[in-house]
């Protein structure tokens, strides 16, 4: 088993890295402060580099790489910002990979080449009010009328809500109970019927958008069905592989928490000396460092395992919860090292500290993450509602 990158990875790495110390920190402050998403004009650039839809086939305008080269450059995107990198998260992790794996080739080539150029933004909807964790809930309904789809319903939690130019909407497109309805559809922005709610004001992950979204008697074509009823589990399967861009924007905040401190604590001074030569502090370093380098193997084993198909339940969970829960500390950690300085909203640390927490809270919770893991070592799905 080698862990070390070939030269053609380590040149991808550091080449996204240079871009984002460079390119990215004047993007992440505006985001910051005004609470707006990534620009076009950024998103253009992200598709200049070939970060858009890296993982995605050439054919339709992606580089055509594989899924750990993916991890590689969206951790040095989002070390600078979650919200800067969240347009390469969302083309390479989130439903743009479901599209490009199940959707009809016709609305594959339509849609796919503008997400890689960056001129089309994918979010994907699947939560409602009332189904959330117990997703085989949900409500909301696309009718086939002719060769229409009608779509009724509300939906909540969507990451892009309202900014987004295209969505892929979770819906019961049969009868059927549970999960044998459930299919998804491609509806666009500015659909007849179709609108937005307030804009959520979140504890942080602020650029990244989020609103409740209604659809009233929306109108789409039956082309734009991505996966018809019963196409369930083949939507999971694509969202095992969100699990990990989830994984590597949780290792992100840590690991840039972690680097800001390991600077700060040899250049802090008290009683005379750096900090670093305090006991308590290099314990506090080391449980950091030690809890990141077995986060980032976790997601390395899960994308690695899964080459250019989807990552198993298994794998990607663990990676995920594991990501979650560690960036919350390390993060946590990096603020009391800092002290005033990791409090304050003038330096980067408590930043840093509320995107990791929203993470483990998106792509699923940390503790239905755990019952994911349960149920693949006993082969078998645990029945929540008896």
């Amino acid at each position: 088993m080698d862990f070390l990158l070939n030269a053609e990875q380590n040149a991808l790495q550091e080449t996204a890295r240079r871009f984002a110390k460079k390119e990215l920190p004047t993007h992440a402050k505006i985001i910051e402060k005004n609470n707006v998403p990534p620009s076009l004009e950024l998103r253009k650039r992200f598709a200049e580099m070939g970060f858009m839809g890296i993982n995605l086939p050439t054919a339709y305008g992606g580089a055509g790489l594989n899924h750990f080269e993916a991890v590689l450059v969206l951790e040095e995107l989002a070390k600078i910002s979650v919200a800067v990198a969240f347009p390469v998260f969302e083309a390479s992790f989130g439903p743009a990979l479901a599209i490009a794996h199940f959707a009809p080739e016709a609305l594959r080539q339509r849609i796919l080449p503008k997400v890689c150029s960056g001129e089309m933004v994918v979010a994907v909807s699947m939560s409602e009010p009332q189904a959330g964790t117990a997703l085989t809930d949900l409500k909301t309904t696309g009718k086939k009328n002719g060769n229409k789809i009608i779509l009724n319903g509300n939906k909540r939690w969507c990451s892009g809500g309202g900014h987004a130019d295209a969505y892929v909407v979770y819906c019961r497109l049969s009868d059927d109970p549970g999960a044998k309805g459930i299919g998804a559809v491609l509806v666009e922005k500015g659909a007849d019927g179709f609108t937005f709610g307030t804009p959520e004001l979140h504890m942080g992950w602020r650029g990244i958008a989020s609103a409740d979204m209604y659809f009233d008697n929306v109108e789409v074509p039956v082309e734009n069905i991505i996966v018809p009823a019963g196409g369930f589990k083949q939507l999971m399967e694509a969202f095992d592989l969100e699990r990990c861009g989830n994984t590597t924007m949780s290792l992100a905040c840590g690991q840039s928490a972690f680097e800001y401190t390991l600077d700060y604590v040899q250049e802090r001074e008290q009683f005379g000396k750096p900090i670093i030569e305090f006991q308590a502090v290099q314990l506090q370093i080391a449980q950091m460092k030690m809890k990141l380098d077995a986060s980032r193997l976790l997601l390395y084993r899960a994308v690695n395992n899964a080459e250019q198909k989807l990552p198993s339940i298994a794998d990607s969970s663990i990676a995920k919860c594991y990501a979650n829960e560690i960036a919350r500390e390390v993060s946590g950690a990096a603020v009391q090292l800092l002290g005033g300085y990791g409090y304050s909203k003038s330096y980067p640390i408590e930043q840093k500290m509320r995107d990791a927490w929203g993470w483990g809270i998106a792509g699923g919770s940390i503790d239905i993450q755990k019952i994911n893991i349960a149920a693949a070592l006993v082969d078998k799905r645990f029945n929540q509602r008896g």
